[in-house]
């Protein structure tokens, strides 16, 4: 199909394929640019196998947060590239990157295209690189920008960090201690989890998704159960989403509490970092009581949930939840009124509002930025469509904003656990067994998690397979959020900036 406009969809919507206008690459490339110099965003941007073989086709998913909905729209390309969108729209920056290193289409004009991941084209004889098959990418090994000038040096930090935590290289251009400019290199934890998706659903599809970032068991496992319903036709029961929307709340908690008491711990204020590491595991606790799993495993299915809530659950995890949130605004009380912690907090690593906005950051880097950006209210699914959850915003942009921001998110989280809990409807939790997935068709599948904003596309073949399965995780959008954070900072603020955001590397090397 050609026309000239996008075609708008809802979240969770299932629309087929020949609907989606095919545009030429100018009119493609012009109608991103248009819409994203209006204020719209890039929720994800991707290559697939165009019908027929031969060609690449990319899509794009911008979002229309005024219409509570998206525009799709996509283009085939003919030859090895295209005039790329980076210069124009620095949202486009990874995504362009992606597209290269997977398709081997290279975006002409992109000003520092490297890999992202360092994998093999899936098209083979295609490199966006010119480089040959015999030998696979090495993981880091790639140019790295660099500052000339007296006085200049350069830091190299990872991908062995000094903790316990996922691996990636981080390169700091400095002039004495203040940071002049950060790139950041991932790619060790590339695992290929959107190339075993293809031709399925199958019956590992689920356990991918549960592991993809496994902070965001839920998260990720709703964005995949509710676009599998989409494109079935399928109706998760009322009670089960309700459960889902407690579930992913309760991972809110759990996580946000952990971030406040490491970022206490990055300014060496222990009193809080010592409480919450004990009351992120009592709200992990909770998830576990009611599934069986501490991150949530197995909780979430195609057609609702796997487990049911009894009242006896529930008044545990309502006594539970009521003990453990007193003793969380204990401790983080303590971070407000401490003015040294305050001192390190404000004004560090401070991101302006046209800036994120220029970077099309999500999630809580957005939303301490003063910008209303929450999948729960721009693009309601599930739960949220019946029972909104207020956003919280913050304005300075800095890390103390972040915090606050996760603080208030608590807050709300909190009291809609509760009142799900003391409101739980009746019936069923799980429908019956899902038809056949639709030929030939398309959805986008939209999730809050708590990061941000997860976003699943799902395209489907002729026999109901996925032809293509696309996951963007909130950290890819944002990890240029944290490198820009950084510029003017003194190099020792990167362990605080860096919590403050607390990206998945594995969430973004997929």
């Amino acid at each position: 199909m050609s026309c000239d406009s996008p075609l708008p969809v809802f979240n969770c919507e299932r629309v087929p394929l020949d609907r989606v206008p095919v545009l030429p690459v100018e009119d493609f490339r012009e109608e991103i640019l248009m819409h994203t110099a209006d204020g719209g965003r890039i929720v994800s941007l991707f290559g697939a196998p165009a019908p027929g073989g031969g060609r690449v086709r990319l899509h794009a998913v911008l979002g229309a947060a005024d219409t509570g909905g998206f525009l799709v729209l996509s283009a085939d390309v003919s030859g090895d590239g295209y005039p790329a969108l980076t210069p124009e729209c620095a949202q486009a920056h990874w995504f362009e990157r992606e597209i290269a290193e997977q398709w081997g289409l290279r975006p002409e004009g992109h000003p520092w295209l490297k890999p992202l991941r360092f994998h093999r084209s899936r098209r083979p004889g295609h490199d966006a690189w010119g480089r040959g098959g015999e030998e696979p990418p090495v993981v880091g090994v790639t140019d790295f920008y660099r500052v000339e000038g007296e006085e200049v040096h350069e830091v190299a930090v990872g991908p062995v960090h000094a903790g316990i935590i996922e691996p990636g290289h981080f390169r700091f251009q400095c002039h004495g201690e203040n940071v002049m400019h950060l790139e950041i290199s991932l790619g060790y934890q590339h695992r290929g989890v959107e190339d075993a998706l293809i031709g399925g659903p199958g019956r590992r599809a689920i356990h991918h998704m549960e592991t993809l970032a496994g902070d965001t068991t839920v998260g990720h496992a709703l964005a995949y159960c509710q676009g599998i319903e989409a494109i079935t036709g399928t109706a998760a029961p009322f009670r089960a989403l309700e459960l889902r929307g407690i579930a992913l709340e309760l991972e809110r908690l759990a996580n946000h509490t952990g971030d406040l008491g490491a970022l206490s711990g990055d300014v060496g204020f222990l009193p809080t970092a010592s409480f919450c590491g004990r009351l992120r595991g009592d709200y992990l606790n909770m998830t576990g009581l009611a599934c069986g799993s501490r991150f949530g495993r197995g909780w979430v299915r195609p057609g609702g949930v796997a487990f049911d809530l009894t009242p006896e659950l529930r008044r545990e995890i309502l006594k539970r939840l009521d003990a453990v949130f007193r003793d969380t605004r204990d401790a983080v009380s303590l971070l407000w009124n401490t003015a040294s912690v305050m001192a390190r907090f404000e004004e560090t690593g401070r991101i302006t509002p046209d800036l994120c906005a220029a970077l099309g950051l999500v999630g809580v880097p957005a939303r301490a930025c003063g910008i209303r950006r929450d999948a729960r209210f721009e693009y309601p699914s599930g739960i949220y469509q019946f029972t909104g959850i207020p956003t919280a915003t913050w304005a300075s942009g800095d890390v103390f904003a972040r915090a606050q921001v996760r603080w208030r998110e608590m807050v709300h989280s909190a009291a809609f656990v509760r009142e799900r809990l003391e409101n739980l409807s009746e019936g069923p939790v799980l429908s019956a067994a899902a038809a056949p997935l639709a030929a030939d068709s398309l959805t986008v599948s939209v999730v809050e998690g708590w990061r941000g904003e997860i976003c699943h596309t799902v395209l489907t073949d002729g026999a109901g397979r996925f032809a293509a399965y696309k996951v963007v995780d909130p950290s890819f959008h944002n990890w240029a959020g944290l490198a820009m954070a950084m510029r003017g900072q003194q190099i020792s603020d990167f362990p605080l900036c860096n919590k403050s955001f607390n990206l998945s590397y594995c969430g973004a090397d997929l």
